[in-house]
């Protein structure tokens, strides 16, 4: 399985609503999940993404990163968006479209689309990851149930080490925009973010204010993207 197969589960409600259960259930059928990853892959990208799993990156990880109050709202925010591929399509078009109608020439390289750069897949999740930690519900008591699901996935040191730091690190919308380096990648991340942030919750709001800002996207865009997973 693909890291754009990958995120493609990822995107799945019905994943995220199992994945939760299985979190609290002791994550016993995630390390099931991991063998189904291949063990040959030596990009550090799949390496990452696909200890995962289908049901842990979509279900298992984001569903207890977001809680059980934000899980019912990405799934029908995700189920619009349909994959990681359309998302990030979906917000490169979006950022294409305006920069035509402001008569602006793009970037040829810039305004392409690659779905298969893995690279897409890991700015995506670390853009999910921090918007998830935004409302503060993510306490020393869900990191060990969450680092207890990876370990228990059989996955691999680099995997340990990437979600043990993005649970643990200060949250920093500005760290997570420097992950964007066009501002078709900019739409991207805050796409992504807006899924699984709860827009009734004053700071995840803040936090998207602030991630925008700092990703420098015009109103316009923004304005643009939050149609997109509009309800």
């Amino acid at each position: 399985m693909d890291i754009k197969s990958l995120l493609n589960h990822a995107l799945k409600s019905d994943l995220v609503k199992q994945g939760t259960q299985k979190l609290s259930q002791g994550s016993s059928s995630l390390s099931s999940l991991s063998k189904s990853c291949n063990s040959n892959d030596k990009s550090i990208n799949k390496n990452i993404l696909g200890a995962f799993g289908a049901g842990a990156v979509g279900g298992g990880l984001l569903g207890v990163l977001m809680g059980s109050k934000k899980t019912k709202k990405m799934g029908k925010k995700a189920t619009g968006i349909g994959g990681a591929a359309a998302l990030g399509a979906l917000a490169y078009k979006v950022y294409n479209d305006y920069q035509s109608k402001q008569g602006q020439t793009p970037n040829v390289e810039q305004a392409q689309f690659d779905e298969n750069d893995a690279n897409h897949s890991v700015l995506i999740l670390r853009s999910m990851i921090a918007a998830s930690k935004a409302d503060g519900h993510i306490d020393e008591e869900e990191m060990a149930k969450i680092e207890q699901a990876v370990e228990n996935m059989g996955a691999d040191y680099q995997l340990t080490k990437l979600v043990s730091e993005e649970l643990h690190k200060p949250l920093a919308p500005s760290e997570i925009a420097q992950l964007a380096i066009s501002p078709q990648q900019a739409s991207e991340i805050y796409l992504a973010s807006l899924i699984v942030a709860d827009e009734q919750n004053f700071m995840d709001k803040s936090y998207l204010k602030e991630l925008a800002k700092q990703l420098n996207l015009a109103d316009e865009v923004i304005y643009q993207l939050e149609q997109q997973i509009s309800d």
